[in-house]
Formats: C-alpha cells, sequence, structure tokens
C-alpha cells in the first residue's frame, strides 16, 4: 500500500497533556511517580487508562495477568491486529515517561486516527502490559512473558514482594484480574515506543532511535549466609560477614564486566541486609547482580564467569552463597521488515535518526517471540531514567509518536 501522507501527524499538545495527567496519578516525592505495579496507585492510573481508551471508542479485555488490551476495530474481520503496547507501572522513584510514553502515544495514535477519519484493514489493538518493571514482583516483564509462554500463570501467580504478597493475591485485590486466557490473542505485528532510558540519541543529536537489537540479560539472586556478631566486640579475624563477601563479590562483578567490554555491562541495584542495624554484621545478605549484553557468547561467559567466582570468594570467608536466576531473557534481533518501515518513517518526516541497540528490557523482547516485533525510542534528558528527574521534551516525545502513527497505518493497511 502506499505510504501516509507526509503531513500527518498527531497532537503533540494532548500527548502532553495525557502524560502529565497520568503522571498525578500515584506521584512520587521528587516530581516522578510511585506507581508501582499491583498497588492501589496502579489500579487509579488503570482506570483512568481505560477511561481514555473508551472515550476514544475501542473497548477493553483484560487477561488473567491483568495485562490490558484496547481494540480500535479494523474492516476486516479475519485480519489479525497490530499491536501497541508498553506498560503504566513504575519504578518505586520512577520516572513520569518510562512505559508511559509508549502506552499514550499508543493511545494518541488511536485519537489521531479518529481525528482524521482513517480506517484500516487490521484493527489495531493499544496494550497495557502488568508487572513490566518487576520492581515488586520479580522478574520484569512478568505478564508479556506469560504471554510468550515463557513463565507458566502459576509461576507469575506465586511471585512475592518483599513484604511476601502474591503476585495472584495482590491482582484479585485491586480488581484487575481478567477473564481472558493469558497468550490466547494473536497478533500481525507489535510496536513499543519508549524512551531511550540512556544517553546515545542526545550525544548524537539524534531524534528517533530506530531499534534493531535488545541486548540480553540474567538477574542472578545472591543470599549469602554469615553470623549476626557485634560489629565493636568481635575480633577482625573471628568474623562471618556476608557484607565483606558482598563488598568483594560488587567489586568482582564490575571487573567481569569491564573485561567483557565493547557491548557488555554489570552492576547491582537492589540490596537487603539483615538485621540491618548499624552495629551488627549482617547475618544474611541478598542482592540481584544484573549482567547484561547483545552477544550471547558474552552474555553466557559473564554468567559462567559471575556464578563460578562468587563461591570461592564466600568460602574464604566463610560465609554460604546460594545463587538463583530470577530474570533472563537473550539478546532479540527485532523483525526486519518492521525496522525498515521505522526507518523510512523518520526520513519521510524528516526526523534525525539512527539504529540503536536497547540497553534495557522490555515487553517488546518478549513479543518477538510471537510476533513480527520492533521498538522506536525517544531521547531522554542525560540519559537519565528509574529515576524520579527522568526528562524529555514535549517535541521528542511528538516525533517519536509521530513514526509511531505512520508504522503504524502502514503495517495496518489504510482503506480509502
Amino acid at each position: 500500500m502506499p505510504a501516509p501522507g507526509e503531513n500527518l501527524r498527531i497532537d503533540s499538545a494532548r500527548l502532553w497533556d495525557s502524560l502529565m495527567a497520568m503522571a498525578q496519578v500515584g506521584p512520587g516525592v521528587a516530581g516522578g511517580n510511585n506507581r508501582q505495579t499491583l498497588t492501589d496507585a496502579d489500579a487509579e492510573g488503570r482506570a483512568l487508562f481505560q477511561s481514555w481508551c473508551e472515550a476514544a471508542g475501542m473497548t477493553m479485555g483484560v487477561d488473567a495477568m491483568g495485562t490490558m488490551f484496547a481494540t480500535r476495530a479494523g474492516e476486516d474481520a479475519d485480519a489479525l491486529p497490530v499491536y501497541i503496547g508498553s506498560h503504566l507501572d513504575t519504578q518505586p522513584t520512577g520516572g513520569k515517561y518510562d512505559g508511559v510514553l509508549g502506552v499514550l502515544g499508543g493511545l494518541e495514535v488511536i485519537r489521531s486516527m479518529n481525528d482524521l477519519g482513517i480506517r484500516t484493514r487490521h484493527p489495531i489493538v493499544l496494550t497495557n502490559w502488568a508487572n513490566e518493571e518487576g520492581a515488586r514482583f520479580a522478574p520484569a516483564m512478568l505478564a508479556s512473558g506469560v504471554f510468550a509462554g515463557v513463565h507458566s500463570l502459576d509461576y507469575a501467580y506465586a511471585r512475592k514482594d518483599l513484604d511476601g504478597k502474591t503476585y495472584g493475591e495482590e491482582l484479585a485485590r485491586i480488581g484487575w484480574k481478567g477473564g481472558e486466557e493469558v497468550g490466547a490473542r494473536k497478533m500481525h505485528a507489535y510496536f513499543e515506543y519508549h524512551i531511550e532510558q540512556g544517553p546515545i540519541l542526545e550525544a548524537a543529536e539524534k531524534t528517533i532511535g530506530v531499534v534493531t537489537h535488545c541486548q540480553g540479560l540474567w538477574w542472578l539472586e545472591f543470599t549469602l549466609t554469615g553470623r549476626e556478631a557485634h560489629t565493636g566486640s568481635t575480633p577482625m579475624d573471628m568474623r562471618v560477614n556476608a557484607g565483606l563477601a558482598m563488598a568483594r563479590i560488587f567489586e568482582m562483578v564490575q571487573e567481569v564486566a569491564i573485561k567483557a567490554q565493547p557491548g557488555a555491562v554489570g552492576g547491582v541495584g537492589q540490596v537487603t541486609f539483615t538485621p540491618n542495624s548499624r552495629n551488627v554484621l549482617p547475618g544474611k545478605v541478598v542482592f540481584t547482580v544484573d549482567i547484561r549484553s547483545p552477544d550471547q557468547a558474552k552474555l553466557d561467559a559473564m554468567r559462567a564467569e559471575v556464578e563460578a567466582r562468587a563461591p570461592e570468594i564466600c568460602a574464604a570467608l566463610g560465609v554460604g552463597c546460594d545463587i538463583e536466576p530470577v530474570g533472563h531473557f537473550d539478546p532479540v534481533t527485532f523483525a526486519p521488515e518492521l525496522v525498515a518501515r521505522v526507518r523510512e518513517a523518520a526520513v519521510r518526516l524528516g526526523y534525525g535518526h539512527m539504529d540503536i541497540i536497547s540497553g534495557a528490557g522490555h515487553d517488546a523482547c518478549w513479543a518477538a517471540r510471537v510476533a513480527p516485533t520492533t521498538m522506536i525510542m525517544c531521547p531522554c534528558v542525560g540519559g537519565l531514567s528509574h529515576n524520579e528527574a527522568e526528562e524529555i521534551s514535549p517535541e521528542w516525545a511528538a516525533a517519536g509518536a509521530d513514526v509511531l502513527l505512520h508504522a503504524v497505518l502502514e503495517t495496518a493497511e489504510v482503506l480509502s
């Protein structure tokens, strides 16, 4: 079919207003958001999103994982839908755009189609995936993982937060446990729009990131067992210090990641000390090592080295060491035909663009297992994300949504 006309643009002011309205739900303490999955704030955000979708003429479906699917009908009842999606849940100290831009950018695509009276052969489905962040219930991208057959529903329902509450219980509590079978829906294609969460686009002065790949990831949860003891009265040579073992593992992870350059990262973002008292050596330390690379061989080698060296570090200190993988996906190559469609839309619209590999995990990583998939990215100021100071400009937000509009319309097949 012919490409959509160059004059087609979304309503940038309406998109920005929607972003700011959603940011009022589950506000953080420093200008961002704390709308963690399956909290009351999450339920409130879902209800607002549903009201907007229904006002735009869409019908809402919800599956048994709590993922929301808003459908704009197509003209061909037998044509598989084109999906647009991302997530509305946030980190505990999250920004206003991570995930939310993709959901509300997709909503703006539908609203703009309605304004312009555009009909498509394929239906279009706007998706809010549940528990993308994994901040409350590990692993990340949990609902899309069940959708793609990576996790079982029972496994997902049994995930616990730090208070011991399970995913299944909390989903029922907030009233968003739907009746649809997870994964029963079929996709013609899947598009996800997201902020970069890194500094590359801004540094290159490019407005559009054409995402060709997503790097693979392992989350390895460590439980180190030492012996609680008084920090002042226990001699240095008589300690079984789980905290010291943790520190040495941190240094080792840094060394492994540096050795694997270029194209590899590693670090730790979450640590829990027990009993977490100023004058007590920890009897237990739990933390998660996060290693990533777009190169499968590097990713596998990094995991193997971390898992081999950590027990040796602990044994030298008399500390017990247990390692459990709690999150994983292999590197992803996105559908070349959809990647090309995004790139061509950026050219047609006159936006500066570049190919980019996503450093973060996204629901698109699992969607790519069941349908042709790609992503679009816009810059974020200073590359800052998973931080309440996360920021983008209205112009960046609109540009990516414009590209999304064109790529989706070409894929969904506009009817005259």
